[in-house]
C-alpha cells in the first residue's frame, strides 16, 4: 500500500505506526525476525487470520518495502518470505514495544498471551 504523505505523517511515529500498524502486520514482522517463512508457516503462526487477510497484510508488508516475496518455479509453487534490509531494522523497536506494552499489561493485571509472546519464551 503506497502511502500518501500528509502533515501528521511527517511525525516520525505516525510514519511508523502506518507502516507496522495493521492486524497481523507486527506478528508478520516478529516472527520473520526468527528468518525466512513459508505462507504455511505463518499461517500457522497467526491461525485466526483469514488467508484474505494474511494475504493482504503479507503483501502491504512487501509493498512498503519490508519484507520479500520470493517465488520458486516448482509444482507446487513455493513461496518464501524474508525481512528486507530495512524490515529488519525495526526488530529492535518492536523488542522495546514488546516490553512497553508487557509492562502495562501486567500493571493491569493482564496476562501476556498473544502470538509474540509465545515466540519470546
Amino acid at each position: 500500500m503506497k502511502h500518501t504523505h500528509t502533515e501528521q505523517e511527517h511525525c516520525p511515529v505516525t510514519a511508523t505506526i502506518n507502516l507496522i500498524g495493521g492486524k497481523y502486520k507486527p506478528i508478520i514482522l516478529w516472527y520473520l525476525t526468527k528468518g525466512t517463512a513459508r505462507y504455511g508457516q505463518i499461517k500457522h503462526y497467526i491461525n485466526n487470520a483469514t488467508p484474505k487477510m494474511l494475504t493482504q497484510q503479507l503483501r502491504e508488508l512487501e509493498n512498503d518495502k519490508l519484507i520479500v516475496r520470493k517465488i520458486y518455479p516448482v509444482v507446487p509453487p513455493k513461496v518464501e518470505y524474508s525481512l528486507t534490509k530495512f524490515g529488519a531494522s525495526i526488530s529492535d523497536v518492536m523488542q522495546e514495544m514488546y516490553k512497553w506494552g508487557k509492562e502495562y499489561l501486567t500493571n493491569q493485571g493482564i496476562e501476556v498471551n498473544c502470538e509474540m509472546y509465545k515466540g519470546n519464551k
